[in-house]
């Protein structure tokens, strides 16, 4: 699949790791509905990218909203041919904290949001994609989700953010071989420390600390270096079940 043939869904997609996809998507011909919950962001997003993406304001933990977003999409777009799991939430919290030990409704909270989210983008799409014509080699369709390396590595304070991430690189495999049946990959990148909006706001100092944790190149990853890498996910039709760090051979310490 070329970039130009590309009909995307993004999730998260008005910020961050998303907007660059989106980015990248309508840099090489290609067009992107946008899911996420932040309006304003949203507006700024299609202002930019013109006509090639259209913002939908949608919870992806809600069944129902995801699948009226994927329909609206195909209505939209013609079809959906890929999709990418950008939305998330860090939810950083020790299981025995000062004052109490976790609420369970807050771990639940990362669960749904990371990877019920996730599921739930996978489950429409691949829906979606199961009519589509067959391209080169049957192919109809990929997906690509957000892991994280907090996912192998997690730090005290990440159970509930890696447990999330680790059920997103657990599930990535088997949907895959399912997903064989009707011509679509499945696919995960797992991240290591990018600049994000929350990485943005902290102070220089912390910035620093996070950059000369990684071992080369010794700075955090640029969003644009993720997009690239789904672009090539999504033009190379023998990359199927697979999980592919992107780190810059960072292990994370226990805290």
């Amino acid at each position: 699949m070329q970039l130009n043939e590309v009909k995307a869904l993004i999730t998260g997609g008005v910020s961050g790791l998303g907007l660059a996809v989106a980015r990248k998507v309508v840099a090489g011909g290609g067009q992107a509905v946008l899911l996420d919950i932040n309006d304003e962001a949203g507006a700024a997003a299609e202002a930019e990218l013109g006509g090639a993406v259209t913002y939908v304001r949608t919870d992806v933990t809600n069944e129902e909203g995801v699948t009226d977003a994927v329909k609206l999409a195909v209505d939209h777009m013609g079809m959906v041919n890929a999709a990418i799991n950008c939305a998330g939430i860090i939810g950083a919290g020790r299981v025995l904290g000062r004052e109490a030990p976790m609420a369970l409704e807050f771990f639940s909270k990362v669960i749904q949001v990371n990877l019920v989210g996730s599921f739930n983008v996978i489950k429409a799409a691949g829906a979606a994609m199961e009519s589509n014509p067959p391209g080169e080699d049957g192919e109809r369709g990929v997906i690509i989700s957000t892991a994280s390396v907090a996912a192998t590595d997690g730090q005290i304070g990440q159970a509930a953010y890696s447990a999330s991430k680790a059920g997103i690189v657990g599930m990535t495999l088997p949907v895959a071989r399912e997903y064989a049946r009707i011509g679509v990959r499945v696919n995960a990148v797992a991240p290591g420390i990018f600049w994000t909006p929350m990485v943005d706001g902290m102070p220089e100092h912390i910035q620093e600390s996070l950059s000369a944790s990684i071992p080369f190149p010794s700075r955090l990853g640029k969003p644009e270096e993720y997009a690239e890498l789904v672009a090539h996910i999504m033009e190379n039709g023998y990359l199927n079940g697979e999980t592919i760090r992107l780190d810059g051979a960072v292990r994370l310490a226990p805290k």
